[in-house]
């Protein structure tokens, strides 16, 4: 999206830039992109039509405005802690106004990040792992015999098999499954705590996760996959200015 003059949102993930432009044609309105990492900083003027942007990864110094940069004070939630993750709260936020009542959403990106937000609009905390990419490279990093480099699709939309033969299949299987055991568990603790409430997922890995954590939580509608919560949050807060 190098020079664009349309205006859009950015916001800087732990391991990729994610970009949002309008487009009327998308269900959500926006146009999302998923890029790395610059590997120079981008100057000035290619970012001056970004009309705000967040940050959870490193922030490349002196090339984004200031004045723009969305923080936690801008976010309509209460009961934020000032060491929370600004996507966290952007997805929180987004994902109860669309419920318009209680729910958790799972971010499955680099760390699996699982927020819950009362019907009240209040944070009440949540929970953080290891992502599915973060877990396998840990894994074929800590020892001998295990392969690197896995994916969480392997080139296919269904889910892993229970119990593959492979070590590859295995580690994956594995690996997507604990997530979404671990995501049911969340949404299961949340609604014996506070009652009903739906379940969001968004992020990278939440279409690979989704069939599995619908499994996992059984009976009933649960888990619905909003793969741009965190974007469609820094639009709403800062929206297109008006002609």
């Amino acid at each position: 999206m190098k020079g664009s003059e349309r205006p859009r949102w950015l916001l800087i993930g732990n391991s990729r830039w994610h970009w949002a432009g309008p487009d009327p044609t998308a269900p959500s309105g926006l146009r999302v992109e998923h890029h790395p990492p610059p590997p120079e900083a981008p100057a000035p003027a290619e970012l001056e039509h970004v009309l705000a942007w967040a940050a959870v990864g490193a922030v490349p110094t002196g090339v984004l405005p200031p004045e723009r940069r969305l923080g936690l004070a801008a976010v309509p939630l209460t009961g934020l802690p000032p060491w929370l993750g600004i996507d966290r709260a952007l997805a929180g936020w987004r994902a109860h106004c669309m419920a318009a009542g209680p729910v958790v959403v799972a971010d499955a990106g680099t760390v699996l990040s699982l927020t819950w937000v009362d019907g009240a609009g209040r944070f009440r905390g949540g929970r953080l792992m290891a992502g599915a990419a973060l877990q396998w490279r840990a894994m074929g990093a800590g020892t001998a015999g295990l392969p690197r480099g896995l994916e969480a699709h392997s080139g296919q939309d269904i889910p892993p098999e229970p119990w593959p033969q492979a070590t590859d299949e295995a580690m994956r299987s594995g690996v997507l499954r604990g997530l979404a055991a671990a995501i049911g568990a969340a949404h299961l603790d949340a609604e014996r705590e506070g009652g009903r409430c739906r379940l969001l997922l968004t992020g990278g890995d939440a279409a690979a996760l989704l069939p599995l954590v619908r499994s996992a939580v059984g009976e009933g509608p649960a888990g619905e996959h909003h793969p741009d919560l965190v974007m469609e949050a820094l639009a709403a807060l800062r929206p297109l200015p008006r002609d």
